[in-house]
């Protein structure tokens, strides 16, 4: 069935373009730097100015909104303002915060005091051929600061898990190293060494019977690989392939040297080891707690962990983004729900050190644009034709029952693999394929399974449900997946990271990992989402997950935080003093740095997406149009102010800087809007969200600038395109 999830969203939109015409010049980036209003002129000369739109809603892929309009016929020197709405196709790029409209229906347009048909009608057939190009780009985070606050959440993520983890405390640099249950060994090939395969850290056995941890250039060894570990001093010789290996692959990935990383590298922790869930908080020494402005909060200041303490000595620590707390920090956490913290968390100030928790506080601008962020899907259009997967298992298939359906799903593979009325089903870094048995062959799926909106959170499958199908053509697909597929949930009023359950992992031939909620310090990024915390990098990962089928170096094993493909960001924040929100934001690169590329379907062969290099130099390159959108030549200039609304009744309001007042266009002029509090101040709401988002949109390209992007596929092993198969390389054998 093709999926439906509703979300009321509101909706800006992008450049001006006008008469079919060619595209030329660079990939409309000039076309997303002009100002609003953005126009087109028709063939008998009318000039149509479109001004920023304010939408309403964002169901599956279609936007709807308002736009305010004016339109200049030839001979006449006053414009006609007016109303219309639309209803929008649109193509969503996470990565690039961008939003594009494929294509536009126009069901009314309202030009008060006009009474003429034929020009209104004139008008639609006009909006709906030229919208697309004259919209452009849309910036997703002024669409989601835009957005009407009367969101419907519907599919939130329900019966997610809170119970807190094992959270550990330490007053002294260490690192969490996590391992899936007891220790699993495998002997890789290319080193002649036994490795830990169930963990994404670098352990290997040496001949001298002693274990040793690589990361960050540094060996730890100990006679257990569960610790506990010291520092090594002299190494075997045979570990220097595994160190030149990491280090060969931790070079190979763009966009991971920064300072923040060479600083790690002069930095020799303690190691933590945890066979099960488990969180590591910490501090430079005895925790030093800074006062927040305008709270009666305090914040640990020399941790790069969100610690706070309340004037009653209560401590607050946020994990993966739920609430504990407790009144000593080596422990006794419990979890608090984020609607039911101290008032003066909402107080925090945006643009200071801690501004951070906003979006896991309940009720505030920041915690709603989290919200409505995910829920924007990552769209794409899959080739029927050439787009494939294969799936392999550890033995033959298995399958037991998926929890609350008629479904099943396979338990000994990597992939993702479920049955329904004797159709097997299978996600593959966010493209649904189906097939008439568990070996194939695979062909792209145009319905999912009619249960996987019921697949509960206590399965590993549950992120199956946040990847959708949304058309179907003869050659092509068009699906999409939301953050949900790559662990990130809506639970109540906020976002959390992972469903917090543990999920049994499959260890028999070989180990396939599964979606993990604890252990890495994850914590929320407006501009790139989900980021483990500080003190992880490419540096600790490379040989845990470089350990591919058969043990052979180079292969690719995730599976630990969802999509085999996929992995977080680091985020090297030790100690911030900058926020992330307000103009205030500081172009910092000790603040989040390194591959925030999260669109997984970039790199996958029959897909085409945003990220895609199969795109043509403008945009998109859709079914039946070569070289972009089609549309027209720009109106060139910056055509004027942005400060034009309409509401939605159809009337045209305009805030008059020069005076700071509100005024309305009626009659072909503009007239002080007096006498009504109620309409200034819902003004007085759209112009601080519109400002609001265009901060956040400023703030996004800061970090871009600061942050190259990594090549290539979202992972750590190297860029390049990886084979079509679905999950056939997660694993190790023993």
């Amino acid at each position: 069935m093709v999926c439906s999830f509703l979300l009321a969203v509101s909706v800006l939109s992008a450049p001006a373009f006008a008469r079919q015409a060619p595209p030329s010049g660079p990939p409309a980036q000039a076309e997303q730097q002009q100002d609003w209003p953005r126009s087109f002129t028709m063939d008998d000369g009318t000039v149509v100015k479109i001004y920023q739109p304010q939408p309403e809603s964002f169901s599956n892929n279609i936007l709807k909104s308002r736009w305010a309009v004016s339109v200049l016929q030839p001979g006449k020197t006053d414009p006609v303002f007016g109303t219309f709405w639309s209803v929008a196709n649109v193509e969503t790029d996470r990565d690039a915060r961008r939003v594009v409209i494929q294509s536009a229906k126009v069901p009314n347009v309202k030009f008060p005091g006009q009474p003429d048909e034929n020009f209104t009608n004139s008008m639609k057939t006009a909006l709906e051929a030229n919208l697309p190009a004259t919209a452009g780009d849309l910036s997703l985070d002024e669409v989601l600061a835009s957005l009407d606050q009367d969101l419907e959440q519907q599919k939130m993520s329900k019966n997610l898990n809170t119970a807190a983890p094992r959270i550990i405390y330490a007053d002294h640099p260490s690192l969490l190293v996590v391992i899936d249950g007891q220790p699993k060994l495998q002997t890789n090939k290319d080193w002649g060494l036994d490795v830990v395969v169930n963990t994404p850290f670098t352990i290997v056995k040496a001949h001298d019977n002693q274990f040793y941890l690589y990361g960050s250039k540094h060996w730890y060894t100990a006679q257990e690989a569960t610790g506990p570990y010291s520092a090594a001093g002299n190494i075997p010789s045979e570990l220097q392939q595994v160190q030149t290996a990491v280090d060969n692959a931790t070079s190979s990935s763009p966009g991971y040297t920064d300072s923040a990383a060479a600083a790690q590298d002069n930095v020799v922790s303690d190691i933590v080891v945890s066979t099960g869930p488990a969180e590591l908080i910490q501090t430079s020494g005895q925790p030093t707690f800074t006062p927040i402005q305008g709270t009666g909060l305090s914040y640990a200041s020399n941790s790069s962990n969100d610690i706070f303490q309340d004037q009653g000595g209560k401590y607050y620590v946020l994990i993966s983004g739920r609430w504990y707390t407790s009144g000593s920090l080596t422990g006794g956490w419990h979890y608090v729900a984020a609607g039911s913290l101290p008032s003066d968390f909402a107080k925090i100030p945006e643009g200071s050190p801690k501004d951070n928790v906003l979006a896991s506080v309940a009720g505030t601008d920041a915690a709603r644009d989290a919200i409505m962020d995910a829920q924007i899907p990552q769209t794409a259009k899959v080739d029927r034709n050439t787009a494939t997967t294969s799936v392999n298992y550890d033995g033959d298939p298995q399958f037991a029952p998926l929890q609350g359906t008629d479904m099943q799903y396979a338990t000994n593979t990597g992939s993702s693999v479920i049955q329904e009325n004797g159709v097997y089903y299978s996600v593959d870094n966010g493209v649904w394929f189906q097939a008439p048995g568990p070996n194939g062959p695979w062909t792209v799926a145009t319905e999912r399974p009619a249960q996987v909106d019921a697949i509960p959170p206590t399965s590993p499958d549950y992120n199956l449900k946040y990847v959708y199908v949304y058309d179907v053509t003869p050659d092509y697909v068009y699906m999409g997946y939301t953050p949900g597929y790559l662990n990130a949930y809506v639970y109540g009023p906020t976002v959390v990271y992972g469903t917090g359950y543990y999920y049994n992992p499959w260890f028999n031939g070989f180990y396939y990992p599964r979606p993990w909620s604890w252990g890495f310090g994850f914590g929320y990024n407006p501009y790139v989402g989900w980021t483990m915390g500080f003190g992880y990098g490419f540096g600790w990962f490379h040989g845990g997950w470089g350990m591919g089928w058969g043990g052979g170096w180079g292969g690719w094993r995730g599976g630990w935080w969802g999509p085999a493909v996929y992995h977080p960001a680091f985020a090297f924040n030790r100690y911030r003093t900058t926020g992330y929100y307000g103009p205030g934001f500081a172009r910092n690169r000790n603040v989040f740095i390194n591959s925030y590329h999260t669109n997984i379907y970039a790199a996958r062969p029959g897909v085409i997406t945003r990220d895609n290099h199969t795109f043509t130099s403008r945009g998109l390159s859709r079914p039946g149009v070569t070289g972009g959108r089609p549309g027209g030549a720009v109106n060139g200039g910056r055509p004027g102010t942005n400060n034009v609304f309409s509401d939605r009744a159809g009337n045209v309001y305009q805030h008059n800087t020069q005076t700071n007042q509100w005024q309305q266009r009626s009659n072909n002029s503009w007239r002080p809007v007096q006498g009504n509090p109620s309409v200034q101040q819902n003004l007085n709401r759209q112009q601080q969200m519109r400002d609001r988002g265009q901060v956040r949109t400023q703030n996004f390209n800061q970090a871009r600038g600061a942050a190259p992007r990594s090549g290539g596929a979202s992972r750590p092993s190297g860029g390049g395109s990886r084979p079509s198969g679905g999950g056939g390389s997660r694993g190790g054998r023993h």
